[in-house]
């Protein structure tokens, strides 16, 4: 089988969204199937201008990756003033725009590979042009839209694609409300390499390695502080620090925290500033290549995901920290919310509270600083847990959903699937 993956994606990135993609590129080839990234060639950050997608994400090259020409005028928004998010809605069109016909016109090549996006609108547009690949479509979506238009893209590629896959089980009620059979629609949480997570060194190595104090209780978040413009809970999670830095203990609290954005940090230090605690209560590493996230994630005395109730959170989100996190062999708190409970049981393979509720989430925390056994139990289980959320086992049951679903012409020459 042939597997093209569209991604009308700045890669590499500083975002989840291009690691995924390149995660589940390298376990389809494992699988078997001869992969090819179609990718944007988008202008990127000076630090993130590399060809070698391979090497960023610390990924084998087991599969192509080739970059479509695009229009990309998002640089000139810097020089605009107030104009400039009126100037990056309209370049993000054009990139949009010229990244679709960039795929439009490679495509008539792979007359007989699967077609495979996080795309309705480049899917919409393969259907249209190319009815008779129905039978070898397949989406992945990770929202539900917002808008009409959105809707009626996806209403319109019902019975014009092989294949739906999502990654909460709300989303697959939405999406089963669309018409969708429930044969053609897999639930396919995120995941992890395993591989990764097989690290040396214990907590206390890898904190003399990073230069964080040995003696501390380190409540870690990884990743990007926002996303889709919606705060994370860092702001519930420094008062849940602050909380708990006015217990008695001969182990100071530290928050540790690896992503960004970096000009948020200095926020974050001046709430503890004001509630009288120094500026050394916030550990930031930065945003850190893929391949250190499990090092730092091992110097972690607690795992912390405090996201907020939005309706995003709450069922379309499958964050992939969520896995790192569980695969790490450190204790998690998170928050109560539908998706996360997926994954989560509370009492079992970590500790869920309410949203929003930095009392709460200090209990939580709190719980784990003062009994050992339970944090280590919790760690160890979730441990256990993520080995059914691997990148590997998700690509065997996208395959799985492509033999039956798809054109059976697809399947010539398969291999593993």
């Amino acid at each position: 089988m042939k597997l093209i993956y569209t991604a009308n994606a700045r890669i590499p990135s500083e975002k989840a969204h291009p690691y995924q993609i390149v995660q589940m590129c390298e376990a389809f080839a494992d699988a078997g199937v001869a992969v090819t990234l179609l990718y944007a060639s988008r202008r990127n950050l000076p630090e993130l201008c590399t060809d070698d997608v391979w090497g960023f994400y610390g990924v084998k090259r087991n599969f192509v990756a080739e970059r479509l020409w695009v229009l990309d005028l998002h640089p000139l928004a810097r020089h605009l003033g107030p104009l400039a998010r009126v100037w990056d809605g309209l370049s993000a069109l054009l990139v949009m725009l010229t990244y679709n016909l960039s795929l439009l016109l490679r495509l008539p090549r792979e007359r007989k590979a699967v077609i495979y996006s996080r795309d309705p609108l480049s899917l919409v547009l393969i259907a249209a042009l190319w009815p008779r690949w129905a039978g070898r479509l397949f989406l992945e979506v990770h929202t539900y839209p917002a808008t009409n238009i959105g809707i009626w893209l996806r209403r319109w590629l019902v019975g014009r694609i092989a294949g739906w896959v999502v990654i909460t089980n709300h989303l697959r009620q939405r999406y089963e409300a669309l018409g969708i059979p429930a044969d053609r629609l897999l639930v396919a949480p995120d995941g992890i390499r395993r591989a990764r997570f097989e690290v040396k060194g214990d907590r206390t190595d890898w904190r003399a390695k990073i230069g964080w104090p040995v003696d501390a209780f380190i409540v870690g978040y990884m990743g990007r502080f926002h996303t889709l413009g919606m705060d994370k809970g860092l702001s519930d999670l420094v008062e849940a620090v602050i909380l708990l830095a006015g217990d008695q203990s001969a182990h100071p609290v530290r928050l540790g925290l690896v992503g960004g954005p970096a000009e948020a940090v200095e926020g974050l230090r001046a709430r503890f500033r004001t509630a009288g605690l120094p500026d050394e209560m916030v550990l930031y590493a930065g945003q850190v290549p893929a391949t250190a996230v499990p090092n730092y994630l091992r110097a972690f005395d607690v795992c912390a995901m405090p996201f907020p109730w939005t309706e995003h959170f709450a069922y379309y989100a499958s964050p992939m920290k969520l896995f790192e996190y569980m695969a790490s062999g450190v204790p998690i708190v998170a928050t109560d919310l539908p998706s996360t409970a997926e994954i989560i049981r509370n009492g079992e393979n970590g500790l869920l509270t309410p949203p929003s509720d930095p009392i709460g989430l200090a209990g939580a925390l709190r719980r784990l600083r003062h009994d050992p056994e339970l944090a280590r139990r919790l760690a160890d289980q979730a441990a256990r847990d993520v080995g059914n959320y691997t990148w590997d086992a998700r690509a065997r049951r996208i395959l799985g959903l492509i033999e039956r679903a798809s054109d059976p012409s697809c399947q010539d020459g398969a291999s593993g699937v």
